[in-house]
């Protein structure tokens, strides 16, 4: 981008002028080479006008406007003044005196403030360090190092991903301040298609948001959140009608390269190689060099590949010492690693095998020589020995897919006394079930016959690996079909901290991780701020023959993320029975958020007797020994009262005879009691079972619904109803899976009827019999009730029938508030994906809806464009829209103008969230202002 140049009074003659102001490349004088690298003619596309000013005693210069330019130069130089006599004094083309500029430039000198004013922004030698933030996934990673090689091919920079033992080259923290700084760990924005590059330019000394001032102040900018359709940066105004263009945004332009080389000073000879094979050769090969040559070649292969340099032909002046002219090869990145070699004379060198994946070949001359100067091959071999404590290795050709038909071995040794730790950054190898194909294998030792970690390939990282010793081997292999992006693994030295005599500090229990370690505490304690203490906490281990437990924070809400255990012991022979007093946490059928989890043990894969949740209090628990375990955990979101309960020990009269019961008998302390199975009733006696009757209450949102004693022929003369309620805002549906029921026209003797409601009062949805199934029957509301008949003639099999959900639908608003979820498994389960529904929640006439917000949890955009809530003041979306809402944070309350509202949600086909809960309920509430904090 360039500066616009401001008029000068001056002296000088023309073409004076001209030679002390070429161009301006942002802050960088372009040269006559420069310019000749754009294809622009100093004397057709830079011809100086003169402008007569009798008050000055010589002419005002100006430049001639872009439309002089050959077109690459009019791209290359769009912001380059235009020659319109802006200088102070200057006359127009009809002789008046034009006006005086009011702009930046009037009264002071040209300002210098891009990188080549400021040294401090350079990077030494062309080296820039960087780190790579965690919150990266694999192909983002990709893409910033595909960027990065860009840069490197195009320039003279070297990116240097930082580890723990370089010390030569500074390091800080990448955003938008000036260098020295690399870490990626904020430049989330740079991720769109083509800003990669320029972001690149940012850890290259911010080369080009450098360049972008001097565009701001010409320039719209406009950074759209999806979609590489729209410009970023828009011209403000036009020359001759046009709007010059700025810019592009999928690789480095020519003003962008010649930037970056001539502010890091890169050799006029030699370049970045990167393929896996190559060659070059000294200036003019085979015909003799010139005299003060100064070539560079920089040879980069993949993490985890070495590369064998060859020189086939040798031909260069011989001095002692090689102190004129000779070619010179560094074992790394940059003009101070190891020494290989100086080379002159005639004698071939032998081959030359780099330690790590870089080479520094450097060519200097000083004079004429008549020999053919050298011609060099090199070659990318993949693995080998690699002994060094960290380091990172990748698969040949990464980021880009890797070869066809490789076989690559790394033997990895870390100092004596550590482990090998490998964590993987990337991962992505041909999917197949057993990887017969490409794969990635690992094997804990130094060795193809030591033991086998795993073998792996497809797109999922696999887990974090540590060796038992001081070694690890890794072989990679590639068919000759299908190629994949591949891997990045970093490798370094750990150790278990938890072997010390100190245990790292911890006072209960230490827990070794990759490259680190935890402290925990035993059952019944919990991590003190300082994570290595530990202090008493909720849980514990009691062996009292009675007591009581309640959730932390009792009586008030529990907080988030606890984890507490109960083990309670009683006397041999004893049994334990827990009773609940109080119940309410988080959740209602699933328990997946919080829970309350009750076990006959002591251990976590003790027998289970339930997990529970919700606000319904759980029966009375007796274990079946002399122990139980009682866990709690809540999440990091919704927090309720908790619980609180009560236990005691007694002795189990239903070890003897089963306590005289028919079927089960159930200890109660000092006591016991008897119970029957599904279908059966207690006698009068409390000790024998009888046929009970058939009606059944359905909570769960989903599940299945059969004839009594299904699939046999159902009994004569029974009646069997089943109320199904669901999760307030979803309708529920009935789907038939078999029908056999006795068949008459009007289904007068053996029948299933279906009811719109709680009960046989509400709205018949159907009378079903026959062999036929009927289609599936929708429930208005979140209730439907089903009635089966049977007389005393014929029977059948019966029928099957799934109960699920379907959102939305018509509910009523009244003075009683009413609740409405995202989803049924609200509480339990995250809403699912590729989800529209609507509900339209209607008043009566002369009242409002009101709606109050409980829970809000959707997964957030600055737009809400995947998933969202939408709030309409009426019927349908042609009523004004109240607000669209998404993230974390509940809306504010909302009322509505009118006597209805409808609620649309959405969710796409990827993140999902909790959802969200609302109350409502009318009001005489109506104005124009629709919502409140």
């Amino acid at each position: 981008m360039l500066h616009p140049v401001p008029g000068k009074r001056t002296n000088s003659a023309p073409d004076l002028f001209f030679f002390s102001l070429v161009a301006f490349l942002g802050d960088i004088a372009l040269d006559e080479e420069d310019l000749r690298a754009f294809q622009v003619q100093r004397a057709a596309d830079f011809r100086p006008r003169m402008i007569q000013n009798p008050q000055l005693r010589g002419p005002c210069w100006a430049l001639s406007p872009p439309s002089a330019l050959h077109p690459p130069a009019a791209k290359a130089f769009p912001l380059l003044m235009p020659g319109n006599s802006s200088a102070p004094g200057c006359q127009g083309a009809s002789g008046q005196p034009q006006r005086e500029s009011q702009g930046r430039w009037r009264g002071r000198p040209r300002s210098r403030r891009a990188a080549t004013s400021r040294p401090e922004r350079v990077w030494p030698d062309g080296v820039i360090p960087f780190v790579i933030g965690g919150n990266f996934t694999g192909s983002q990673r990709a893409v910033f190092r595909q960027a990065m090689r860009h840069w490197e091919k195009h320039t003279c920079v070297t990116f240097l991903e930082r580890t723990d033992e370089d010390r030569t080259h500074g390091h800080r923290t990448l955003g938008h301040d000036p260098p020295p700084g690399s870490a990626l760990g904020s430049a989330t924005e740079c991720l769109g298609s083509g800003r990669v590059v320029t972001c690149g330019g940012t850890l290259a000394s911010h080369l080009s948001f450098l360049t972008y001032l001097p565009v701001d102040s010409h320039s719209h900018s406009s950074f759209p959140p999806r979609g590489i359709f729209l410009d970023t940066i828009v011209p403000k105004y036009e020359v001759n009608g046009v709007k010059p263009p700025i810019g592009q945004r999928t690789r480095l332009s020519k003003g962008d390269i010649a930037q970056a080389r001539k502010l890091y000073k890169c050799p006029a000879c030699g370049e970045t190689l990167q393929d896996s094979t190559g060659n070059f050769s000294s200036p003019e090969y085979p015909n003799g060099y010139s005299a003060h040559m100064h070539c560079v070649w920089r040879i980069s292969v993949t993490p985890g590949e070495k590369i064998i340099l060859n020189f086939t032909s040798m031909d260069l002046y011989r001095s002692r010492l090689c102190w004129y002219d000779y070619v010179e090869v560094r074992d790394g990145f940059w003009r101070k690693a190891p020494l290989r070699g100086r080379f002159c004379g005639g004698k071939l060198p032998e081959p030359i095998v780099s330690t790590d994946s870089r080479l520094w070949v450097e060519f200097r001359s000083s004079s004429n020589w008549v020999g053919k100067g050298f011609f060099a091959v090199y070659e990318a071999i993949c693995g080998g020995d690699v002994k060094k404590d960290n380091g990172h290795i990748q698969s040949p050709n990464y980021p880009d897919d890797y070869r066809p038909s490789k076989v690559c071995i790394w033997r990895i040794q870390v100092s004596e006394g550590f482990h090998v730790g490998l964590t993987f950054q990337s991962f992505e190898i041909e999917r197949h079930d057993s990887c017969a194909y490409d794969y990635l294998e690992v094997r804990d030792g130094h060795s193809e016959s030591s033991t086998l970690i795993g073998r792996y390939c497809g797109y999922e990282k696999p887990d974090d690996i540590k060796s038992t010793s001081s070694r690890l081997w890794l072989k990679f292999v590639s068919d000759g079909s299908i190629n994949k992006a591949g891997f990045a693994v970093n490798f370094f030295k750990e150790v278990d901290e938890c072997s010390r005599p100190n245990r790292g500090g911890c006072e209960q229990r230490c827990l070794n991780t990759l490259g680190s370690y935890k402290c925990s505490c035993d059952p019944g304690y919990e991590l003190a701020p300082d994570k290595r203490r530990c202090e008493a906490a909720c849980g514990g281990f009691l062996t009292k023959q009675n007591g009581s437990i309640t959730s932390p924070g009792w009586p008030k809400e529990y907080p988030p993320n606890k984890n507490c255990i109960w083990q309670l012991v009683a006397p041999t022979q004893y049994r334990i029975s827990l009773q609940f007093d109080f119940f309410e946490t988080e959740g209602n059928d699933v328990c997946k958020y919080d829970f309350v989890e009750v076990r006959s043990g002591l251990t976590a894969d003790s027998k289970l007797h339930g997990k529970f949740c919700g606000s319904e209090k759980p029966e009375v628990i007796t274990s079946q020994y002399n122990n139980m375990r009682v866990e709690f955990k809540s999440d990091n979101t919704v927090s309720k009262k908790g619980f609180k309960a009560h236990f005691f020990s007694d002795k189990d009269e239903c070890s003897k005879d089963n306590g005289g019961c028919q079927q089960d008998c159930v200890n109660t302390f000092g006591s016991y009691e008897c119970q029957c199975r599904s279908g059966f009733v207690l006698h009068d006696n409390k000790h024998d079972c009888k046929e009970a009757g058939c009606d059944h209450k359905v909570t769960s949102t989903s599940g299945t619904i059969t004839s009594p004693n299904w699939p046999e022929k159902y009994p004569s003369k029974k009646e069997c109803t089943w109320a199904i309620s669901s999760t307030p805002g979803h309708r529920v549906k009935l789907t038939f899976l078999e029908m056999d029921i006795e068949s008459q026209p009007e289904c007068a003797y053996d029948h299933l009827e279906v009811f719109d409601g709680r009960d046989a009062k509400a709205p018949v949805l159907g009378r079903f019999c026959g062999s036929k199934k009927p289609e599936p029957v929708l429930a208005t509301g979140s209730r439907m009730f089903l009635r089966f008949y049977s007389d005393n003639s014929v029977q059948r099999k019966g029928f099957q029938a799934s109960h699920s959900t379907e959102c939305g639908g018509q509910v009523r608003a009244d003075v009683k508030t009413k609740d409405l979820y995202s989803h049924a498994q609200f509480g339990d389960n995250n809403y699912p994906s590729g989800v529209d529904c609507e509900w339209v929640i209607v008043a009566e006439e002369g009242y409002g809806v009101e709606l109050v917000f409980r829970t809000f949890e959707v997964e957030e955009e600055t737009d809400c464009g995947y998933d969202y809530m939408e709030l309409f003041d009426g019927y349908d979306s042609t009523a004004p829209r109240l607000g669209r809402y998404c993230g974390s944070g509940p809306p504010e309350e909302v009322y509505s103008a009118g006597d209805s509202v409808l609620v649309k949600f959405h969710s796409d086909d990827t993140i999902t969230k909790k959802g969200f809960h609302l109350r409502y309920t009318s009001t005489k509430f109506q104005d124009t202002l629709h919502s409140r904090k």
